[in-house]
């Protein structure tokens, strides 16, 4: 769609990556940026390099909150298989961050509990200076409609109401409408930034005119952290495009494309360890190699923000 290209291009930016030296103090101690992902590869396709950078240099914290559990319907169902494949989804995503931070160090000490927020008991990894939360809610298929095995139930559902709760497929929660969970994600927010003076809330673009027919579980996760940051101070908001961007050209260097193909290799060999399938021509022809987004930044002047911004835009 030419139109939308068109217009694409004249909102978004893209950030030109560098490799830094890794060391801890040089990651930015002002800004905890936060990845909003409705299934466990969304951030590395969509929402990488700049995830990678992140981790590596420009946030004192990065947080990957993974909000459906990409179960396909499957709920905890194994289908034949070793491990549901939730699980298989779930260590992929978590193979990818230890990736990440691990670039150029030796392994860590890796640390996971259930932690409560807003009465709700979530899952929470932490692993140097990242922290992954699994809300493990049910895959609403990507017309939001959800699936019979699961009973229907979706983020689309709930914020519409014809969901009255939605429950996470392990059964360690339950969401009783939009505004609880939404509540929920605020708490997390809130939690994870601390007295970090720039909260960046990373999540796909909601307006279609730049982000044209996606999934509805991707657009449902934006509306969430979008609404859970509304009322919190010093928050930029970086917006990026996703199924669509396969129709846009590649716009990624060759460091910046290598960068992004092993985040994504490693997902899918997290995946394949657990013994299900995987799609690497189809995605890496599609979507890796691109990396569109749109930021908003805080209106109100903020701690380090002029910093930070220049990092985003240089």
């Amino acid at each position: 769609m030419p139109t939308v290209r068109a217009i694409v291009f004249a909102c978004l930016a893209l950030t030109t990556l560098t490799v830094p030296a890794l060391a801890d103090d040089m990651r930015r101690p002002d800004k905890v940026s936060v990845y909003f992902a409705a299934h466990e590869d969304d951030w590395q396709l969509f929402m990488n390099p700049s995830a990678f950078k992140d981790v590596i240099k420009d946030a004192a914290k990065t947080v990957f909150v993974h909000v459906t559990a990409g179960d396909a319907g499957a709920g905890m169902g194994y289908n034949g298989r070793k491990f549901p494949y939730y699980r298989a989804r779930e260590n992929g995503a978590e193979a990818a961050i230890r990736f990440m931070a691990d670039a150029d160090s030796i392994p860590g000490e890796r640390s996971e509990s259930y932690v409560e927020f807003n009465g709700h008991r979530i899952d929470r990894i932490v692993y140097r200076n990242t922290v992954s939360y699994f809300l493990r809610v049910p895959d609403g298929n990507p017309l939001g409609g959800g699936y019979a095995d699961t009973g229907f139930q979706s983020l689309q559902r709930l914020a519409s109401g014809e969901n009255d709760d939605l429950a996470a497929i392990d059964g360690s929660t339950v969401y009783h409408d939009w505004n609880d969970l939404v509540a929920t994600v605020r708490a997390i927010l809130v939690n994870e930034r601390g007295k970090a003076g720039l909260l960046q809330v990373n999540a796909a673009e909601l307006d279609p005119r730049l982000n044209p027919r996606d999934h509805s579980d991707h657009l449902m996760t934006a509306k969430a952290a979008y609404e859970a940051a509304a009322s919190l101070a010093c928050v930029r908001r970086v917006s990026y495009v996703d199924y669509a961007s396969m129709n846009m050209p590649p716009n990624l260097n060759e460091e910046e494309r290598d960068l992004e193909s092993s985040v994504y290799a490693v997902t899918l060999a997290g995946v394949l360890a657990y013994d299900h399938g995987a799609s690497w021509h189809h995605y890496d022809e599609s979507f890796v190699g691109r990396n569109y987004f749109r930021v908003v930044e805080p209106n109100e002047a903020c701690p380090g923000i002029a910093a930070a911004v220049a990092a985003v835009h240089r």
